[in-house]
C-alpha cells in the first residue's frame, strides 16, 4: 500500500541555465543504510554549550539547522546527515550554509532546496549528489520560504501544495497516527521514503530519518525546549531567529516524541534525550 506513490522520485532545478537533479530519500539505496549503528542528533538549544564532545567526535552523527557550526570546533569525523525542514532558516541564516557546508549528506525539504537555489546557487550545483528530498507526508512542499521563489521546479506544484489531514494515512502500514488527543492528530513515520511527519521541530525529523536508516540507538542532545526564548548556541540576542516552540510544546512536540519514543522502542530503536533542561517533559524517552 502506497497512498504517497505520486510523490517525485527526482526534482530537477534550473539553476543559471543548467539542470541539477536531486533524488528523493529511499531507505532502500543502500548508501542511506547506517548498519545498526548508534546515532547522536545534535540540535541548536543553549545546553550545546555545555556538553564535552570529545567523547562523541567518532560517533555517527545528524545535524540540523546551525549545528552544523560546531564542526568549526569539534573534529567530527562520521558526518551522516544534515536536515533543514524549513526554508525560514536558509532566509534568515545564509551564511550558515556558506561557512559550514561542504557536502555532508543534506536532507531537506522541497521548499528548502527552492531557497537554496536562490541564495546559494553554487552549492546546489557543486554538491547535489549528496542531497536528498524529504517530503512531509501531510503537505509534500513543504514550509514555504517568505519569499516568491517558487518558480523554477520543473514539475507540476498543486498536487503537492496540497495539504492532507494526518488521519488521511491511518492505514498506511509505514506510518503510527494518533487522533485521541484533544488537539490535532499526531503520528511518526517508519520509513520516512514514504514522507515524515511533522511536529514542529526539526530534530523529529531528524529522528525519523535516523530511524529510516536503520539506526541502532538514537541520541539527541540540544532539545531544550523550555528555554527555547534564548537564542540558540550559534545566535545572539540581536540576530536569533524567531521561535513558536513556546505554543507548541504540550499540545505536539512532547506528545509526538512520547510517541516515536514509544514506537521505535517497540521495534527495538531506543531514543536517550540527553539535554538536562528538557529530560524531565517526556515518559517514554531513555
Amino acid at each position: 500500500m502506497s497512498l504517497n506513490s505520486r510523490l517525485p522520485p527526482t526534482v530537477e532545478f534550473d539553476i543559471g541555465n543548467q539542470l541539477i537533479t536531486i533524488k528523493a530519500f529511499n531507505a532502500d539505496e543502500s548508501k542511506q543504510n547506517l548498519h545498526q549503528q548508534a546515532v547522536n542528533i545534535i540540535a541548536s538549544g543553549p545546553s550545546i554549550a555545555n556538553i564535552a564532545f570529545s567523547g562523541l567526535q567518532d560517533t555517527p552523527t545528524i545535524f540540523v539547522n546551525g549545528s552544523i557550526s560546531l564542526i568549526q570546533e569539534h573534529n567530527f569525523t562520521d558526518v551522516v546527515g544534515y536536515v533543514i525542514s524549513d526554508a525560514r532558516f536558509i532566509n534568515h541564516q545564509p551564511e550558515i550554509l556558506q561557512k559550514y557546508y561542504t557536502g555532508q549528506p543534506l536532507y531537506a525539504t522541497l521548499a528548502v532546496f527552492e531557497a537554496m537555489a536562490v541564495t546559494h546557487p553554487d552549492i546546489m550545483r557543486t554538491y547535489h549528489d549528496a542531497m536528498r528530498v524529504l517530503y512531509p507526508v501531510d503537505r509534500p512542499w513543504g514550509v514555504k520560504s517568505n519569499k516568491l521563489l517558487f518558480s523554477k521546479l520543473a514539475f507540476r506544484k498543486k498536487l503537492l501544495n496540497n495539504k492532507k489531514p494526518l488521519t488521511y494515512f491511518t492505514n498506511h502500514p509505514n506510518f503510527i497516527i494518533d487522533d485521541s488527543l484533544n488537539s490535532a492528530a499526531i503520528g511518526v513515520s517508519l520509513n520516512i521514503t514514504y514522507g515524515f511527519v511533522e511536529a514542529g521541530t526539526v530534530a523529529y525529523v531528524a529522528t525519523q530519518l535516523a530511524f529510516s536508516r536503520h539506526a541502532s540507538a538514537i541520541h539527541l542532545y540540544g532539545i531544550d525546549l523550555l528555554n527555547s526564548n534564548q537564542p540558540r548556541f550559534y545566535e545572539n540576542e540581536d540576530n536569533s531567529a524567531p521561535s513558536k516552540l513556546d505554543k507548541a510544546i504540550s499540545d505536539r512536540i512532547v506528545p509526538s516524541f512520547n510517541l516515536l519514543g514509544k514506537v521505535y522502542k517497540e521495534h527495538g530503536v531506543p531514543i536517550i534525550n540527553h539535554s538536562p533542561v528538557s529530560k524531565a517533559l517526556f515518559d517514554s524517552l531513555d
